[in-house]
C-alpha cells in the first residue's frame, strides 16, 4: 500500500510513475475521498472542541446560579450531531482504504514504461540455446515415456493441471529442491524456514494477494483461510506488526513449500506439462531490508537465483519488466527466463522483486535505526529460488538423449546416485 501522505504531497511524481504501467488506476477518486474525508474531521473535531469547552463552563454556571437547561440542550444536539458526523469519518476512511488497495506500487525510476512482455528489456545471458542433432520432444512426452510423470492418473485423482512424478521423476523433483535448499542456506547465507502451507486474509492482504487476485487462490470452504500461493506470504507475515531492529537487517529467508494457485484466467495456456499447474513446489527466497541497501540486495537476491541455473548448465537470461509487466506490488522486477526446446523460447522460471515499503505498509512492518529513533518501515524482497517442477522441466528438455534418456546435470549425479535416467524405479 502506498503512503497517502506521499501520493498527496507528491501528486504529479505518483501519477508520472503510474503511467508507466499503461493503466488507469482511482486516483482522483482518491483524492476526492481524501478531500471529503479530512473535510469531516475538520468538522468533527471543531465540534468535539466546542463541547468539551462547553462541559467545561456548565458546572461553573450551576456554581454561580446560572441557567444551564438550554446549553445541556445544545450540547445534547451537539452530541447526536458528533456521532452522526464520527460514523460518517469513519465510513469516508473506509472508503479512502479501499481505494489506496486498488492502487499499485509506483515503479521505480530505472523501470521502462511499456505495455506488456514484449517491452521488458534483456539485460544479459547465460550459455545459448541448447542444439540438438535429433529432434527434441516436449518433457511431458519425455516424462511420460520413461514413466516418471503421470499426467492421466492426476487427472483421474484430481483434474486437469495437476501431476504425478514417479520414481525417478519423484527423486529428480527432491534432488533439485534439496539442491537449492543447500546453496541457499550454506552459500547464500539463507535461514532455512518450514511455515504454514495455510494463511488467512490479513496475511494474504499484508503481501497483496488480497482483495486484487483472490480469484487466483484456493480458499478453504467457510473460512477465511487460503492455501498459499507462495511461500512470500507465510515468509513475509513472520515478521507482522513487528518493529526490528536495524543492526539485524537484512534478513535473508528461504522456504520449499508447495504452492497453490487457480490459475484463473489462463485458460487454454500451458495446459500441458509441468509450467502452469495448480500445485507445485519452489523454492523461495525473503528479504527484509533497509531503504538505503534494498536495491543492492535486490541485484543480490537476483544473482542467489540464477547461480541456481548456471550450476544446473541450463541456458537462461534476465530481463527486466517493464511498467505494464509488473506485478502489483513491486517497484521493479527482473525475471529470470530458462530455454524450453518445446516452446523455442525462453520461460520464466523466477521473478525478483524489491517491494520497497508497499508490503510492509500493509503488514505493519517496521524497524529502528537505533534507540530513540522513530519506527520506520523496511523494504521486503522476494524470488523464486527457483520453481521445482519447471527446473525439472527445462533439466528434461535440455539433457534429453537421443535414445529418450534423460542425461542428469552434473551437480544432482550424487543425490540421484546416477547418471541417467533412462525409465522407471
Amino acid at each position: 500500500m502506498l503512503d497517502l501522505k506521499k501520493i498527496r504531497d507528491n501528486r504529479d511524481d505518483v501519477e508520472k510513475a503510474l503511467k508507466k504501467r499503461g493503466k488507469a488506476y482511482p486516483l482522483e477518486e482518491l483524492f476526492r475521498a481524501d478531500e471529503q474525508r479530512r473535510s469531516l474531521l475538520l468538522d468533527v473535531e471543531n465540534m468535539k472542541a466546542t463541547r468539551n469547552k462547553v462541559s467545561r463552563e456548565i458546572p461553573v454556571i450551576k456554581k454561580q446560579g446560572g441557567e444551564t437547561a438550554g446549553l445541556m440542550a445544545d450540547m445534547k444536539d451537539l452530541s447526536s450531531r458528533i456521532q452522526a458526523l464520527d460514523a460518517a469519518v469513519s465510513a469516508a476512511e473506509e472508503t479512502v482504504q479501499n481505494l489506496l488497495m486498488e492502487i499499485p506500487n509506483t515503479p521505480h525510476e530505472s523501470v521502462l514504461p511499456g505495455k506488456d512482455e514484449s517491452d521488458n528489456r534483456e539485460i544479459r545471458r547465460f550459455m545459448d540455446p541448447t542444439a540438438f542433432s535429433f529432434e527434441p520432444i516436449p518433457h511431458w512426452e519425455i516424462g511420460t515415456a520413461l514413466g516418471i510423470l503421470d499426467f492421466e492418473t492426476a487427472s483421474k485423482v484430481t483434474g486437469a493441471r495437476f501431476s504425478y512424478a514417479v520414481g525417478l521423476g519423484a527423486k529428480l523433483d527432491r534432488a533439485i529442491a534439496n539442491f537449492m535448499l543447500n546453496i541457499h542456506t550454506e552459500k547464500n547465507g539463507y535461514t532455512e524456514v518450514l511455515p504454514p502451507y495455510i494463511a488467512h486474509a490479513r496475511s494474504m492482504t499484508g503481501t497483496g494477494q488480497l482483495p486484487k487476485f483472490e480469484e487466483d487462490m484456493f480458499r478453504l470452504s467457510g473460512t477465511d483461510y487460503y492455501l498459499i500461493p507462495t511461500a512470500e506470504v507465510p515468509l513475509t507475515n513472520m515478521y507482522r506488526d513487528c518493529i526490528l531492529e536495524g543492526e539485524s537487517l537484512p534478513i535473508a529467508l528461504t522456504a520449499l513449500t508447495p504452492c497453490f494457485r487457480a490459475e484463473a484466467g489462463s485458460a487454454g495456456k500451458d495446459t500441458r506439462g509441468l509450467i502452469r499447474q495448480h500445485q507445485f513446489n519452489k523454492v523461495e527466497l525473503v528479504k527484509f531490508a533497509l531503504p538505503e541497501t534494498s536495491y543492492d540486495e535486490l541485484e543480490a537476491l537476483l544473482s542467489d537465483a540464477e547461480e541456481i541455473l548456471k550450476l544446473l548448465k541450463l541456458p537462461c537470461r534476465v530481463v527486466q519488466l517493464c511498467g505494464g509487466d509488473l506485478g502489483f506490488s513491486s517497484a521493479k522486477t527482473y525475471d529470470i527466463e530458462v530455454w524450453m526446446p518445446s516452446y523455442g523460447k525462453y520461460v520464466e522460471i523466477s521473478s525478483c522483486s524489491n517491494f520497497e515499503d508497499f508490503q510492509a505498509r500493509r503488514a505493519g512492518i517496521r524497524y529502528k535505526a537505533s534507540r530513540g529513533e522513530k519506527p520506520q518501515f523496511v523494504h521486503t524482497l522476494n524470488g523464486s529460488g527457483l520453481a521445482v517442477g519447471r527446473t525439472m522441466a527445462a533439466i528434461m528438455e535440455n539433457y534429453q538423449q537421443e535414445d529418450g534418456s534423460i542425461l542428469i546435470p552434473e551437480v544432482l549425479q550424487e543425490s540421484m546416485g546416477q547418471q541417467y535416467i533412462r525409465g522407471i524405479k
